[in-house]
């Protein structure tokens, strides 16, 4: 079993940042593929940006690409999530997860593990 603990979310301004962490626990965090999703209201879960096992690979959605930056540090069993440039569309709830797989990361079907997510909320 694989445990995350999701923080750093909060209330920032449009144009503002904000830099979420994901702490595992339970299994050798260097052997999981790791990923960040949000859902806003009445909206689906949707992915957001993923990183392999070694971090050699990562996957962003186009809706955040040159704006949020996925890193991991396996001595630390964490993973980041940096949100430069923030909307107010970004606000949701972000989940971190962890995948056994380092294939199909963008697909939340993959995924074996989930956080409890923290709230992003961006104010126009």
């Amino acid at each position: 079993q694989v445990q995350l603990v999701e923080s750093g979310g909060g209330l920032v301004q449009a144009g503002g940042s904000l830099r979420l962490s994901c702490a595992a626990s339970g299994r050798t965090f260097s052997s999981l593929s790791m990923g960040w999703f949000r859902q806003a209201p009445g909206k689906e879960r949707e992915f957001v940006v993923a990183i392999t096992w070694s971090g050699s690979s990562t996957y962003y959605a186009n809706s955040v690409k040159d704006r949020f930056t996925i890193s991991r540090d396996n001595a630390k069993n964490t993973v980041y999530l940096q949100m430069n440039s923030l909307r107010p569309e970004d606000t949701a709830v972000y989940f971190c997860a962890a995948a056994d797989s380092g294939a199909y990361l963008t697909s939340a079907r993959v995924y074996d593990y989930w956080g409890q997510g923290t709230q992003v909320t961006v104010s126009s």
